[in-house]
């Protein structure tokens, strides 16, 4: 029988992930949590979550930890999810975008990779030998090996226009049929890196025009979402814009972004 966990294990669980990851873990949520970790119990033989709270603590498994919030972290996604947030990149940003510099988007929790190789076709539409470049990130080094793989299921390719699919986009063969891989002509374009945003963000990675942090602050209590956006910020270019999930908001949490419509914010 598989072992169950107490309610005092389940605060030490919440603690710890709100403390490395950010996010804070509903008390609903207790059998997702055992349901994504109960294979590590077993991986190590242990009879407890308490057990292994004790082992992630510990000095004798560094990389657990990692792994611990690879699992815990809810990674769905999809190709050109919330699609009005894409038309006001194309129809808004990009149509009405002065000077040819260097474009920058931040996918800011790229998960594996689809949102910024959805934003990464969309350049390439708009900008096509210009400069531009996509930048993703995310807290797991688990979806952001997917990420920078580029190839997916064909069942994934469902949401792509098919102009861009057949443009961007190659089919699987011998011992990768059944997927598609993102081009190698736009994917050059896009870098994936470890970023924990609920840490000090290293100015190396440079400024951004657009960034995208959807459906993750959903995550986080309004300190923790304070936080994260004053992380972001600095990285932000004076008149850039910040997109957020339609089911968020920044109202009462930061002030210093102008509203524009629900979801899509201004930096003056």
């Amino acid at each position: 029988m598989e072992p169950g966990i107490t309610d005092e294990e389940f605060a030490l669980f919440q603690a710890l992930i709100h403390a490395r990851a950010g996010i804070s873990l509903a008390d609903s949520k207790q059998v997702l949590l055992v349901g994504r970790l109960q294979r590590r119990l077993r991986h190590f033989n242990l009879d407890s979550f308490g057990e292994y709270y004790r082992l992630l603590v510990g000095t004798q498994h560094p990389g657990e930890m990692q792994t611990m919030i690879d699992l815990v972290t809810t990674n769905e996604t999809y190709f050109f999810r919330e699609p009005k947030h894409f038309d006001f990149l194309c129809n808004e940003i990009l149509a009405r975008r002065e000077g040819t510099g260097n474009f920058r988007v931040w996918s800011a929790a790229s998960s594996s990779g689809e949102e910024a190789y959805t934003i990464a076709m969309l350049l390439a539409e708009h900008l096509g030998n210009l400069p531009w470049e996509v930048f993703g990130s995310d807290v797991s080094s688990q979806v952001l090996e997917k990420a920078m793989a580029g190839q997916y299921p064909v069942e994934r390719s469902k949401d792509i226009p098919r102009s861009l699919l057949s443009k961007y986009c190659l089919r699987g063969v011998r011992s990768q049929d059944g997927t598609f891989i993102i081009s190698p002509a736009i994917a050059q374009r896009v870098s994936f890196e470890r970023i924990n945003l609920i840490h000090p963000i290293d100015a190396g990675i440079g400024d951004f025009d657009v960034i995208f942090i959807r459906n993750v602050l959903i995550y986080f209590n309004p300190e923790t979402k304070r936080n994260v956006l004053s992380n972001l910020l600095p990285r932000l270019k004076k008149g850039g814009f910040l997109i957020v999930g339609h089911s968020e908001t920044l109202n009462g949490i930061e002030d210093r972004l102008r509203q524009l419509r629900p979801t899509i914010y201004y930096k003056p």
